[in-house]
């Protein structure tokens, strides 16, 4: 019986159909990361075999993945990370093959779900850097143009959500059996306020990310997920109006 590696390599050496240009040549493609790398990354997840596991790697997930990083990198502009882009490209790649075993293709496209692994993970990692870097600056350090009124303000407004925050979930989670009838729901919403208790770990994760999170803890696809959400967010925004009229 074939391995996962070696049905990948059948399916590759089958004829593929050619698209051609209006010339009547090869069309050539840019893309790096192509379905041939999400079927070699799916391979790769489903083999034992450690020697078909390294080929399958090196001949195909590698270079995509390294590019991809390479991208990002360049695109976002990560500027309290430490080290070089040589090293910086290398730690994000070192992150994404912990991260491989936890691709299906349920998860959507490979590129994409590796893409935003990738670009939270350098934000996240930023932002550390640079508060790290701001409290070794100290006091004598801060930039004399910002406007320290208003931003007394938004810190002291800050603080309301986060409090407000604190009280809604223990306040939601007391009655989460009562407001849904599905296991199912219950589970979606336990993870939602599993993920505000943690917020300062994913406060700059994108929609997108935060569902993969909750599908990856409950196992729920992604319209059961948006239902929950919404009931939530409702009553979130109705309680905050009451919060803040007190």
């Amino acid at each position: 019986m074939n391995s996962p590696v070696d049905n990948f390599y059948i399916e590759l050496a089958k004829p593929k159909t050619i698209e051609l240009t209006p010339r009547g040549r090869p069309r050539k493609t840019k893309m790096y990361f192509t379905q041939v790398t999400e079927d070699a990354i799916i391979a790769y997840n489903g083999e034992s075999n450690d020697l078909k596991r390294n080929k399958i790697w090196n001949e195909h997930i590698n270079q995509p993945i390294f590019k991809l990083a390479e991208n990002i990198i360049n695109r976002f502009k990560f500027m309290y990370m430490d080290g070089g882009i040589v090293e910086v490209k290398s730690e994000v790649v070192s992150f994404l093959l912990t991260k491989l075993p936890k691709y299906t293709s349920e998860k959507g496209k490979a590129f994409s779900y590796f893409s935003i692994v990738a670009k939270n993970y350098l934000i996240q990692n930023n932002n550390k850097n640079y508060k790290r870097l701001i409290n070794k600056a100290g006091v004598n350090h801060i930039d004399w143009q910002r406007n320290i009124g208003n931003e007394m303000f938004i810190e002291r407004s800050r603080d309301g959500v986060l409090d407000f925050m604190d009280q809604f979930i223990d306040w939601y989670e007391e009655r989460i059996d009562e407001k849904f009838r599905l296991e199912r729901d219950k589970a979606i919403a336990y993870a939602v306020m599993q993920l505000f208790r943690t917020r300062e770990n994913i406060e700059t994760y994108n929609k997108k990310a935060l569902y993969i999170l909750i599908r990856e803890m409950t196992g729920a696809k992604t319209q059961y997920i948006t239902k929950v959400v919404k009931q939530i967010k409702k009553e979130y925004e109705t309680l905050f109006i009451k919060y803040q009229a007190r």
